[in-house]
């Protein structure tokens, strides 16, 4: 791997307000970013990211390419919860095992951002259909989450009907407004998308550096209860991630010959969702604990992917 990149990846200023966080949690600092101001720049890099990726895909010719990309971005999502599943199922019970297959086999919106912050920063291009992909690839594991749950439960005791886990799926927030965005933004013409690109672009690296201090104050709270869980969840929060970002570099090729998409689907395999699955195994497996799963996706395969992951990722594809 090229030490280089590596060196560029961890001096990114986005990685390091993320480090930031962490050590002001550490260091018992009262530094923190308001629940709301947080909320609202969630929403608008998944806004802006929308939007842009619509603008991107108005500018494209749809093709095979754009069908194959959303076929396997789908594929992805449900069978690398299906695997994950069983290898869990040896260390945890069932609703810990599904919960936590549902994270790794979902995405995790915030690593996409910072990813297309490191594809500009080493001057590489991604379709405008990857934001699709990415939103399509939310629901899925959490769908096959249910169902293996269901499946190998031995109290039927969960009454939540498959349709309505479905219907949360594709409504929640996150999925709901980067579709809308992409939608908008497809349908925007090239003068309306100029007219807000001060807000769509300019500031984004901005909120972006700003969102992940947050997410570095919320990872340093989280670390105390993950030491807690062993060094089962350690090991499986570090490598299937790595195992899955590789493979998915690797096997993209395929799908794509472009550098820039290849990593998207690296990195949206490897990531893990700490947004939309908690949210939805409040309602699917109560009796899941989010002091195992959150901890890990958050706390340890976040940092891990936008640190040393994302170059391991690159380097595969230009190198393999």
């Amino acid at each position: 791997m090229n030490l280089d990149l590596l060196f560029d990846n961890l001096t990114n200023p986005a990685l390091l307000f993320f480090l930031l966080g962490i050590i002001a949690t550490r260091l018992k600092s009262d530094l923190e970013i308001p629940n709301n101001t947080s909320k609202f720049i969630s929403l608008y890099l998944l806004f802006s990211i929308g939007f842009k990726g619509g603008q991107e895909l108005s500018h494209s010719e749809f093709d095979l390419e754009i069908i194959w990309s959303v076929i396997f971005g789908i594929f992805i999502a449900v069978i690398i919860p299906i695997y994950s599943f069983f290898i869990l199922k040896r260390k945890f019970n069932i609703e810990n095992s599904g919960a936590i297959a549902a994270a790794y086999g979902s995405v995790s919106a915030v690593t996409f951002v910072t990813a297309i912050t490191f594809l500009e920063i080493q001057k590489y291009t991604f379709s405008g259909h990857m934001v699709a992909v990415m939103a399509l690839m939310e629901a899925p594991a959490i769908i096959i989450a249910v169902i293996l749950m269901r499946l190998y439960k031995k109290e039927e005791s969960n009454t939540t009907k498959l349709s309505s886990v479905i219907k949360h799926s594709l409504t929640n927030g996150s999925v709901l407004l980067i579709l809308g965005s992409l939608l908008i933004g497809f349908l925007a013409s090239d003068q309306q998308a100029m007219g807000i690109k001060p807000f769509t672009t300019d500031i984004f690296k901005g909120f972006l550096a700003i969102f992940l201090l947050d997410m570095g104050i919320v990872s340093g709270k989280k670390l105390d209860d993950f030491f807690k869980s062993g060094w089962f969840t350690a090991l499986f929060a570090i490598l299937i991630p790595l195992i899955n970002g590789c493979i998915i570099a690797f096997v993209s090729q395929i799908v794509t010959q472009s550098v820039g998409n290849r990593f998207i689907f690296a990195i949206l395999a490897a990531s893990a969702s700490y947004i939309a699955v908690p949210a939805a195994m409040k309602i699917i497996a109560p009796k899941a604990n989010p002091g195992i799963f959150l901890p890990m996706a958050l706390a340890v395969t976040f940092p891990f992917n936008i640190t040393f992951g994302m170059p391991i990722y690159l380097a595969v594809i230009l190198y393999c």
